[in-house]
């Protein structure tokens, strides 16, 4: 059965609060999932509820639970002097970066009503990014063993990286996501060591095209190829 997707524009927010909403979202699902296990219903018929959000972040930098501190190139002094927060956080993956001007999607998905197979969901949510760069005439790419869209990855004097992605599931249930940058200020990536991967680069749409991209309009893409790649309907929430 096609799944609704309840879309929020959050629009810029705080990393904390923004965490903590997921969590909240998260939690309520996985609950109503226990309810549905003790009744003995099949798992896709939980009265679970689909979202995903969107939002565009103040200078954040969060490292992942497997992640390592000291990819973290500055101080915590010379973060504050940066205007920059720091978040330990719960998804797999490394360090990165979130910014003004990068589109963070945070798809809070029940898999139990897609399909319940982790690298199949990483790799639609590459696809949904390769597909919207494919409208700005790019050509992403996945890079073997890094998860993320990248432009020119099988060349290691030109690989960079355009969309990093980290991701938790519980009970089946999705949180965290992806973070496209359009036209972000790529310096602050100067601070860390993205992803954990040595002397790659890291790009930006603006970068690529040499012109500031709208916003808006990468947005209202990312939700178009959602759909298709997940072949489900999104609604305003």
């Amino acid at each position: 059965m096609r799944q609704k997707v309840f879309f929020e524009d959050l629009g810029v927010k705080s990393y904390k609060p923004t965490w903590d909403y997921q969590e909240e979202l998260l939690l309520k699902n996985t609950q109503l999932k226990s309810i549905n296990r003790a009744s003995d219903m099949p798992a896709d018929q939980a009265n679970t509820e689909h979202r995903l959000l969107i939002v565009e972040h103040p200078p954040v930098f969060t490292l992942g639970k497997s992640g390592k501190r000291e990819h973290v190139l500055v101080s915590e002094e010379q973060l504050q002097n940066l205007g920059i927060e720091f978040y330990h956080i719960n998804r797999g993956g490394d360090i990165t970066y979130h910014g003004l001007q990068q589109v963070v999607g945070y798809p809070i998905l029940d898999l139990d009503k897609f399909k319940t197979d982790l690298g199949w969901y990483l790799r639609s949510l590459e696809e949904v990014i390769i597909q919207v760069l494919a409208e700005y005439g790019l050509k992403g790419d996945r890079s073997a063993g890094e998860t993320g869209v990248w432009l020119s990855p099988e060349d290691p004097f030109m690989a960079r990286k355009i969309c990093a992605m980290g991701i938790k599931c519980s009970r089946w249930v999705t949180m965290h996501g992806f973070a496209l940058n359009v036209n972000t200020d790529l310096s602050h990536f100067e601070y860390i060591v993205p992803c954990g991967i040595q002397g790659k680069a890291v790009t930006s749409l603006e970068k690529e095209l040499g012109r500031k991209v709208d916003y808006n309009e990468v947005k209202q893409k990312i939700k178009l190829h959602f759909e298709k790649v997940f072949d489900c309907d999104i609604v305003t929430a």
